[in-house]
């Protein structure tokens, strides 16, 4: 029995993600944090956590873990000069120091893994300069540079890999796609004329987990609707 550890799994991507894993025989042990999840299935066990606290143990996973995925983040887009430093510290300890500490502590787990695999969020922003972003892409970006040096690190044993999406309708976009009006022009931005949904980033990251991805590590993958690379 493989066991997969999902950060984040009550909503969205995460959310998907536990679900495709446990369909396809997969032990889950997936966490939360405010938002209680709405939904069981056999294979997956759900544990409350607030990343931003001062996590030293996990004592509720197996001694050894597949793959880690790491899905909490925020979106908070607003003008450069009116970011307070302090949010600015709370988005980079949400997403990069959380993802950082737990890391650390499943580290031994992982490497008890014959093909253990590591997966963290970016954004499109980071390749492709947004006005706004400057707060998320930041944090994003230190991500970035996490994967690609820790896939340097920790190869051969264990694969590192990064998925960067556009614009995705999930909870945490929310407000971004709360009328039919934003939908469709956020839509028509994208080559492939549509937005990005929770399931496609899902099945990229079970993708990444799996033995079928055995040469793949170190890579920042770019699931836009092609927004980052081709002009529609």
């Amino acid at each position: 029995m493989q066991h997969y550890l999902i950060i984040g799994a009550s909503s969205g991507i995460g959310q998907n993600l536990a679900l495709q894993l446990a369909e396809s025989g997969k032990q889950v042990i997936a966490t939360y944090n405010k938002n209680k999840p709405t939904f069981e299935h056999p294979n997956i066990d759900f544990h409350q956590m607030d990343v931003l606290e001062d996590i030293t143990a996990l004592d509720f996973l197996p001694d050894a873990l597949d793959g880690f995925v790491y899905c909490p983040g925020s979106i908070n887009l607003r003008p450069f000069e009116r970011i307070k430093p302090a949010d600015f510290e709370s988005d980079y300890k949400l997403q990069v120091l959380g993802a950082f500490k737990l890391l650390q502590l499943v580290l031994p787990r992982l490497k008890k893994s014959e093909n253990a695999s590591i997966i963290l969020f970016s954004t499109v922003s980071v390749q492709t300069g947004l006005p706004f972003h400057s707060q998320v892409s930041a944090s994003k970006s230190a991500l970035e540079g996490l994967t690609r040096a820790l896939a340097a690190e920790f190869a051969p044993k264990i694969r590192v890999n990064c998925i960067a999406p556009s614009l995705t309708n999930t909870p945490l976009a929310a407000s971004l796609l709360n009328t039919e009006q934003k939908k469709e022009a956020n839509a028509l931005r994208h080559p492939l004329k549509r937005i990005g949904t929770a399931q496609d980033i899902a099945y990229m990251a079970s993708f990444l987990l799996s033995e079928k991805a055995s040469w793949i590590t170190g890579q920042i993958v770019h699931l836009d609707g092609g927004i980052s690379a081709i002009k529609g």
